[in-house]
């Protein structure tokens, strides 16, 4: 009997390989190649059919074997003399710890599969990210060579033209001895007016590389300085800001991430939003949370709005969420397309001054 079930068994998985290798040669034919993942899944399919089929042979078998040799009315007899042991419900023991055993395994397969599939999903999600850094890691090469490239070429323009008409004229100066006082003062009048140009492009390029008066006169200062600029560069739009506790003693870091969100915030709007309203809150006491008192920055506009799910090409936002994080706090992002755009970003104070002193 074992004989012919052992020749059934391995006689089924002919027509299984027939029927794969038919299918495996039918999508050959039609892409060229087989997918791999098609034909793993088969072989699992198959490689469960062929547990399934053994595990029900060795029942039947046993079935049999217990038919033919009274099995029952074997142990009976045998344990009969031992009746004070209750060995005659070994079997009943031995058929409850069984099921017990299928239903334990049951569900550890489940749960493997569970955790097989939270795996994946987490394998997936790191390859995009990785992907992503990749991605922002050569933008931002290419953004910080752009940059170069601006400020070596503002530095020649604007610095080493000057500085050559500055030569010439003091040169000028210096050989002609006999030159008319008309002349002498003209050539003055140009080398102060020089002068006076290469100052306000060093100072141009020192707001652009540090945010003016935020050592000196403090954040809040700093950033009624920037909307006062950005104000004059957005005539068509009303600029307000609302200021609320005392931003002297904050952490160097906190100011300068405030600064630049505000200027990051306040330039996207110059560039995407089309806004005729723009607000920028900013408050010290208005959030406290389980670090302590916290920074909040709320900067709103009822310009186009846009769609945050959407991938941005460039790193201003990313940014702001880098350098809002890495002082431990949060960054969100409120928009949608025609409803304007919405940023908040909260800093704890208690966290950012460890980070300050490590």
């Amino acid at each position: 009997m074992l004989a012919r079930l052992h020749s059934a068994v391995s006689s089924l998985p002919a027509p299984a390989e027939g029927r794969s290798g038919h299918a495996g040669a039918h999508d050959a034919s039609a892409t060229g190649t087989r997918p791999s993942s098609s034909s793993a899944a088969k072989r699992a399919r198959t490689a469960h059919l062929l547990d399934a089929l053994l595990v029900a042979a060795v029942a039947l078998a046993a079935a049999g074997l217990c038919a033919r040799f009274n099995v029952t009315e074997s142990l009976r007899h045998l344990t009969a003399p031992y009746e004070w042991l209750q060995l005659d419900e070994l079997p009943s023991v031995v058929l409850a710890l069984a099921v017990g055993l299928t239903w334990f395994a049951a569900r550890r397969y489940r749960e493997a599969q569970r955790e097989i599939v939270r795996r994946a999903a987490a394998e997936a999600e790191l390859a995009a990210s990785l992907a992503e850094n990749r991605r922002l890691a050569q933008q931002y090469v290419r953004l910080e060579e752009l940059h170069r490239k601006s400020l070596a070429r503002e530095l020649h323009d604007e610095l080493g033209q000057y500085l050559n008409v500055i030569k010439l004229d003091a040169v000028g100066l210096r050989d002609d001895a006999r030159a008319q006082p008309g002349v002498v003062h003209a050539r003055s009048r140009a080398i102060i007016e020089n002068c006076d140009h290469i100052h306000g492009a060093l100072a141009s390029l020192i707001r652009q590389l540090r945010p003016p008066g935020l050592d000196e006169l403090g954040l809040a200062a700093a950033i009624e300085h920037c909307t006062e600029t950005w104000r004059r560069r957005l005539p068509t739009a009303s600029l307000d800001l609302s200021v609320t506790g005392d931003f002297t003693d904050l952490p160097e870091a906190v100011a300068v991430t405030v600064y630049r969100l505000v200027q990051e915030a306040l330039t996207n709007v110059a560039k995407h939003a089309d806004a005729r309203r723009v607000a920028v809150h900013l408050d010290r006491a208005g959030y406290v949370g389980v670090c302590g008192e916290t920074v909040t920055l709320v900067v709103e506009d009822d310009g186009v709005g846009s769609d945050p799910g959407l991938p941005t090409p460039g790193l201003g936002l990313i940014g702001m969420r880098e350098r809002v994080m890495a002082l431990r706090g949060e960054l969100a992002f409120n928009s949608s397309p025609g409803k304007g755009f919405r940023l908040t970003a909260r800093i704890p104070l208690l966290p950012a001054m460890r980070i300050a002193t490590e």
